[in-house]
């Protein structure tokens, strides 16, 4: 059973491999600009890609533990980081099934600016990535 600090170790690391492997086979990613889920993790680990090239300084600064009545647990990570030289604040929301893995992931992001600096990047860099393989 996986962890739930064992996403954090591995996105702090940049270490797609292991951030894959952390993630349920069909995992839903509810993005902070986009209306409609990325669903499955082949989809979600070609976003995290891109996610992890696009952020500078990415750095996570408070964690936040809880579970669900009679459910596995959910975590809370705060992050700062910038996109394009503008400042960044958010929030990794992370569900995760009975074996540990996640089953969700919500992200929230502030300010506005840095929101849409962040949807424009991040889209052109998943329209020239292609689907994933």
């Amino acid at each position: 059973m996986q962890v739930p600090g064992t996403f954090r170790l591995a996105v702090e690391a940049k270490d797609l491999a292991a951030i894959t492997r952390s993630l349920d086979p069909d995992i839903e990613f509810l993005s902070p600009v986009m209306v409609k889920p990325y669903r499955g993790r082949d989809t979600v680990t070609a976003l995290l890609r891109v996610l992890l090239e696009v952020f500078e300084e990415f750095h996570y600064t408070d964690e936040l533990v809880g579970t669900a009545r009679d459910g596995p647990p959910s975590q809370a990570l705060v992050f700062h980081a910038r996109v394009m030289g503008t400042s960044v604040q958010g929030v990794d929301l992370l569900r995760f099934g009975d074996g540990g893995l996640v089953t969700g992931l919500t992200v929230m992001v502030r300010p506005l600016p840095a929101a849409m600096t962040l949807a424009r990047v991040v889209g052109r860099r998943m329209e020239e990535s292609g689907p994933p393989a």
